[in-house]
This record gives C-alpha cells, structure tokens and sequence, in this order.
C-alpha cells in the first residue's frame, strides 16, 4: 500500500540488482510452481507467503532443495501456537545441509570460514578440511557415547573449532549449546547446568584488547560444577597443555574421517539458546534441526541475498544468537568470517578494516558501534576499501536516523542498509532485509516471508501508522519448540502467549508504515507512558546520545502509588565532560524539542558507566524494578549483568526513594 505522504527513501535498488536477487528469481518461480504472485513485487509475495503459509514453506524446502531423509506427510499439521507441528514425518539433518558446498569439487578447495584474529589477517578454512574435521570429531563424540538427544556444549569464541563441535554435535543428532569465554562462571553454570551437558569444549584462554585473558581457573569451576559431563575437550587458544582428565582437540580432530549425518525427525532439538536472564535464570529456548534449517535459508538466501559467492561477516559471539545465525551462511554456501577480537582493537575503525580484508559482501554489526563510529568521527568510505560489501546490517537495538545517514553519506551512496529485528526467541528475524526494496530513514524495509507481524493495541485491535505491540499472528518454523525443563509448557506460554491467547507477543513496541516498512521503539516492558503518550526508550537515547558530552544513556519510567510518574536520566559523560547546569539544560531542550515535551525527565543522574546484559543490552527492567525498591537479589540475577557493581546504586537510590 502507498499514500501520498510515502517518504522519499533513502536508497533504492536499481533494476539490474532487483533482476539479479535471488527472492526476485524464487517469486517468478514459485509463481510458475505454486501459485505466487508473478506481478507486485514483495508486497504481493509477502502477502501470499501469509495467506498460503504451508504452500510457501513447501517452495521454500523446494527451492533450496532441502534433503529429506524421509519424506514429510504435511507441511503444517497443526498451527496452533504454541505447539505448531511442522514437516510431520520428515527426518534430515542440518550438519548435511551446512557442509554440502564440500561435496561440488570445484568449490572443496575454497574457503569455507575465513578466521580473524585481533592481528586483521585471514586464515581460511576450506570446505574440505571443514567437512573432514567434522567427520573426524562427529566419530569420535559417538565413540564417547554421545547419542541424538545429548547435550554438548561450547566455552568458546568466534573460532572455526566453535563451529567444528557444533556441526559435529548436530551431525550425530545431539544438541548444542554455547557461551562466551568472557562470561564468568556464574554466568555459565545459570545456563550449562538447566541442560546436563555430556561433554564440554573449551579453550584455556582468549585475546581481546590486545591482551590475554587466562580461563582456566573458570574451566575448572566448571568441570566441577558440571557433574553431567563425561568428556572435556581442551583448545590450546593461548598454547597450554591439555588438563588432567581432558582430551586433546587436535587428537579428535585428526583421522581423515567421512562424516555420518543422523537423520532425526524435523523437530529433533539442533541447539538450546538462553534468554538475557536479567531477573532469573536465563530461558534456556530449545529450537529444531528442521525449524532453523528452513527458516535460516529463507533468511539468509533469500533476504540476505547470500550465495556462494558471498562473504558474510557479522560482529558477534558464541554467546549470542548471531553466531549461530552467521554459521548458517554454510547453509547457502556462503563464506562465513568468524572474528575473534574485541570491535574497537587496535581502534574504532576495526570491523571496517576485517571488512576491507575479508572483501566481505554483507557486514553485520550492532547500531551501538555504528554510532560510536559516528562519534568518533571514523570515515570507513575513505579509509577503507570497501567496495566488496554489498549491505550494512546493523541489530542488537534500533539504529537511529543518524545511523543510516551516517552510514549512507560515510560508507556508500549505493549502500543497501539493512537494520533487522527479531529475538533469541526465534534465532531469526521479523523484519528487516528485502534487498528488492527502498531503505528509509529509520525503517526497517519490511516484515519478513512467511511472518505475519502486526502492531496491536492493549485489546488486540491492529493498527497501521500508530505504536502497538509486536505480534506475529502465524507460526514460524524456528519458534522454540519448547523450553528446557518446562515439562507443561506453561513458562513457554507465560513468555509470549499470556497477553493475546494464540497470537505470538515480542515485547516490543512497533509501527508498521503505510508503506509497509516497520519502525521499532524498543522493549514495550520498559516503555515511557506518561500522560498516555507512550514512547520507547531507544527514541530518548537516539536524541540525547547526539551529544558530545553524552556517551551513553539509561532512561526509567516509573509509575508511583500516589498516580505520579517519575522519570530519570541516568548519564555516562565522555571524558572530560561535566554534568552542570548548563549541559542538563541542553539535555531537556533536546528532549522537548526533538521527541516531546512529556518526556522531559524530571533529573538527570550522573552515574560512572551504564549496565547492560552480557550481550550488551541495556537493562532497564531490573533497574526499574531496583528503583521500586525490590532489593537486587530478586531485581536481577547476577550473573546476566556486564558489571553488577553498577547496581547497588539504583537499589540504595530505590531505598532511599521509598523512605523519603
């Protein structure tokens, strides 16, 4: 749908590269095939991909000739959410999927992962050696017992022998899970000991910052922590011998072994995700071999527009649900650039440089580094020669209107800008990338295939051009299949069914556009409601974060007993920056004028740093409920925060609130 008042985009797509995408080709041939609409571009085809939501995920397996060991007896049996039941009957595996570049000769001796390391130089890892190693280490798991259902997990970075032990553990029909060497123990047992992991890999240290971190006092806690395990496996990363009692990787990795690839039913569990855990224990989110096999190669191939001769590097790590997301560029036969560094060593400029080395064609990042690129004043398109990247992705949290000019006027004209939201929850993404699309200023180009996504207000009326909140109103392939040790399902239900009984509810605020785009405010569980006029919180920090002073910024509403509402600011200056009278002037002046008089915050707190998740969220509902004065043993769970000495501020603060 059009309207007189449309935009004028930022970018738009010329002919030869609509003609050229490969959604373009798979829509003229699932017109001839299905059904699909031949004529109205995206629009028409994401409105079929809705309304005929079985026929279009039957041309998806098609048109990426998915491998079913056994064949499916429906496509959808059942499409209540939750508990859809997808592919009924099929057996497959996604290891064999990811690794079927390696089979075609002329491409065994290409690279299938390109590893970076804080010194910016590429080692490549052929498909051949990749498949090898996986046959090699999928033989040696069966060896130690490990049966399809078995949990293995990784203490790992961005490192190809991260993803060797994944595929390997879904090659034998196990299940995976990981988490950074940057997460303390703490951190690792809250998610490792809900699944009783059998076998552990992990490394004895990690570089970041130019420095290096030793890991093996962690390693041992958890060895000790994890009575479940029967193997640990040890990656020399900083170069020591193997422990007492662990097995060596190069040992597992050695023989020249063809690799078996279980067939397990299309709803076999593939991985366990977890949730940020701000104020409990982490979600640990169970999704399926067959379910993220689709939906990751409708992502990556057709929205993401990746092929075999892509680059595809996205800034992430193990501990986050992009890691798993850029391994399935395999899937398409994509080179995936696995970088294991800090994003700003030996400067702020870095990922531009991996870019530039790597000849990336899609480069993902978070809006976060984005703008501290603009803040620093980086100038990627001059000092880099990025001519290979095709598309700038940017997810983790909205990225701003200066975000897409700064990247449109810094890196390219011609640059398709992908800002892209989805969740953990589904590993995958609800709106985002169409590369047959105009960009708009702080839009996200348009819901993806197959996901009916919707704005609703509180009685589940949709709308169109106001905020409401996220709901997908049909079920996708990769929402979890359930949660691990929620046996009736219902903390499941609570997550995303409690507000609209068998529609999907995000937790995000969103506008969809009358033409199409959407438009993302941030968290509706942290949204600013004052006088009715609700506003997400990424709004305020886009505007005040334009400040030179401002480095970054956490904002809370609060909703007082006596029918108040009291709204801080809390700041994190740039060096050398005073919060006086003067500065908080300029704050609130930006806010009114920028966003809304209703938003002006009634103070603005200095405070030495921001907390966040260990993904790097901000957290803003622990700290509002620190600010009720719930004490923070029951606000937030520890071992999910970046850095829990920032917290006893807000909760003394919340004490002393409540007694004055």
């Amino acid at each position: 749908m059009t309207s007189a008042s449309t935009p004028q985009p930022l970018w738009s797509p010329g002919p030869d590269r609509i003609a050229a995408a490969r959604i373009t080709a798979f829509q003229a041939w699932a017109a001839e095939r299905f059904g699909a609409p031949a004529a109205g571009g995206y629009p028409a085809l994401h409105r079929w991909s809705v309304d005929e939501l079985d026929t279009f995920w039957q041309a998806v397996a098609e048109w990426f000739d998915v491998r079913f060991t056994t064949p499916y007896e429906s496509v959808l049996a059942d499409r209540a959410m939750p508990g859809a039941r997808w592919f009924t009957g099929a057996t497959l595996n996604y290891a064999e999927h990811a690794l079927r570049a390696a089979e075609d000769p002329a491409r065994a001796d290409e690279a299938a992962l390109l590893h970076v390391d804080e010194t910016h130089e590429a080692v490549p890892v052929t498909w051949a050696e990749l498949r090898r190693q996986v046959g090699a280490l999928s033989a040696e798991l069966r060896a130690l017992g490990v049966r399809p259902g078995d949990r293995v997990s990784g203490y790992l970075p961005n490192i190809p022998e991260a993803v060797t032990a994944f595929l390997a553990t879904a090659a034998v029909g196990a299940v995976w899970t990981s988490c950074a060497p940057d997460f303390g123990a703490r951190s690792v047992l809250d998610r490792f000991q809900q699944v009783e992991p059998v076998v552990l890999f992990t490394v004895d240290g990690y570089r970041y910052g130019g420095k290096e971190h030793d890991r093996r006092d962690t390693v041992a806690e958890l060895r000790a922590e994890l009575p479940s395990l029967r193997a640990v496996v040890h990656i020399p990363l900083l170069g020591t011998d193997a422990p007492e009692g662990a097995l060596a990787w190069s040992e597992l990795t050695a023989a020249a072994t063809e690799p078996v690839f279980e067939a397990v039913p299309f709803d076999h569990p593939l991985w366990v995700l977890y949730s940020s855990g701000t104020t409990g224990l982490p979600k640990a989110i169970v999704q399926s071999q067959g379910g993220i096999l689709l939906e990751h190669l409708k992502q990556l191939g057709l929205h993401c527009d990746l092929g075999p001769e892509d680059r595809f590097f996205w800034y992430t790590s193990t501990g986050w649900m992009m890691w798993n997301f850029l391994v399935s560029g395999l899937l398409t036969g994509t080179t995936v650039v696995l970088y294991d560094g800090s994003p700003g060593y030996p400067d702020t400029g870095a990922q531009w440089r991996i870019a530039e080395r790597t000849k990336a064609t899609l480069y993902g990042t978070s809006a976060a580094y984005v703008m501290a690129c603009r803040k620093a004043e980086v100038h990627p398109g001059r000092d880099f020669d990025l001519s290979s990247v095709k598309c700038v992705a940017t997810t983790g949290s909205p990225l701003p209107p200066d975000g897409f000019r700064w990247l449109h006027d810094e890196v390219a004209e011609d640059l398709w800008i992908a800002s892209v939201s989805g969740g953990t929850d589904v590993c995958s993404c609800f709106a985002g990338a169409v590369p047959t699309l105009p960009v708009h200023i702080g839009e996200l180009q348009a819901a993806c295939l197959g996901t009916d996504l919707q704005a609703w207000d509180p009685s589940g009326k949709p709308l169109v051009g106001e905020v409401g909140e996220l709901v997908v109103t049909n079920p996708m392939p990769s929402m979890p299949i359930h949660f691990w040790n929620d046996p009736d399902g219902s903390r499941y239900r609570d997550s995303y069914f409690e507000m609209f009984p068998g529609a999907w509810r995000h937790g995000d605020w969103i506008t969809l556009t009358d033409h199409g785009s959407v438009v993302i405010h941030g968290r509706s569980d942290s949204t600013l409601n004052r006088q009715g006029v609700r506003m997400g919180s990424a709004d305020i920090y886009e505007a005040v974060e334009r400040l030179p002073e401002i480095k970054e910024s956490l904002v809370i509403g609060l909703e007082e007993p006596n029918g108040g509402y009291w709204m801080p600011l809390f700041v994190h200056l740039a060096p050398g920056a005073t919060l006086d009278d003067e500065l908080r002037t300029r704050v609130k002046t930006t806010i009114r004028e920028q966003l809304s008089p209703r938003h002006v915050p009634d103070e603005i707190i200095e405070v030495p740093a921001i907390p966040h998740t260990l993904t790097g969220k901000r957290i803003e509902v622990p700290v509002k409920r620190l600010l009720q004065g719930t004490p923070l043993a029951k606000a937030v769970n520890a071992g999910s925060v970046d850095n829990i000495d920032l917290l006893p501020f807000y909760e003394q603060l919340g004490r002393t609130r409540a007694q004055g």
